[in-house]
């Protein structure tokens, strides 16, 4: 992309309380990978959930994302600093990091010019890592109904960049040494509310708000309802990870 488009503002405090957190295990992977830990860049942090675990793992992280609105509802932590900047054009020094992570955002950038400041603010040897996630999954009758809203109800209301999560990031150029990083995945015991909550965050539902003046959750509420269990009952959910390792 060259222009950014902000589609998170408006759900920006949503996103910081109902979106799944990433497997401790992933950070874990990435900082054995790191040539040291004394600097880690989390670009387009949303509201720090990559970048709190980085800074139980690294000296310092500076997190940074192009929404102001995102950076005010960021999580805080000791060792993590938040600075409003585009993804491609970090205030950070040439050679200064010995990591950059990118957590379900590499889709909305101008990929040829961020993967300029990645080199340029890697120190040799050092590890770059892009991950996403598509839909959940929980189980028969429920993925079914959420793949539905997503496709046909919210569908033509995701931003054009959503296809390269769909794809697996297999149009993504990746111009660095390529690692192979075991599978991982997020994982979840959420209540129906919670679900629901979480999927109002999705900006397609945002899209759909703005561009119909209606909104499409009810209608996913009460077809959920009676396929989920257990009223207030908590379902595992998981979300497989696309995940790409480099090194430069």
């Amino acid at each position: 992309m060259s222009d950014w488009n902000d589609h998170f503002t408006a759900v920006s405090a949503d996103y910081r309380r109902w979106r799944p957190g990433y497997p401790r295990a992933l950070f874990d992977y990435l900082a054995s990978a790191a040539p040291g830990r004394d600097l880690a860049w989390d670009c387009a942090t949303g509201n720090g959930q990559a970048a709190t675990l980085l800074g139980e793992l690294f000296t310092r992280v500076v997190a940074t994302d192009a929404s102001a609105a995102q950076i005010a509802n960021a999580a805080a932590h000791p060792r993590v600093e938040y600075r409003v900047a585009r993804a491609e054009s970090c205030p950070l020094g040439d050679a200064s990091c010995d990591l950059v992570t990118v957590a379900q955002a590499v889709h909305w950038f101008d990929i040829d010019a961020f993967w300029r400041e990645v080199r340029r603010v890697l120190r040799p040897g050092a590890v770059v890592a892009v991950w996403g996630y598509g839909l959940a999954f929980v189980g028969p009758g429920i993925d079914e109904a959420i793949a539905e809203f997503s496709i046909a109800t919210v569908g033509p209301y995701w931003p054009p960049e959503r296809a390269i999560v769909d794809s697996a990031y297999a149009g993504v150029s990746f111009p660095f040494e390529q690692l192979t990083p075991p599978a991982f995945s997020m994982t979840a015991q959420w209540s129906l509310d919670h679900m629901l909550a979480y999927i109002a965050t999705w900006s397609s539902v945002e899209g759909y708000r703005q561009q119909t003046g209606d909104d499409p959750m009810p209608a996913l509420a009460k077809k959920l309802a009676g396929v989920w269990g257990e009223p207030g009952g908590r379902r595992e959910i998981s979300w497989p990870l696309i995940l790409k390792v480099g090194r430069v």
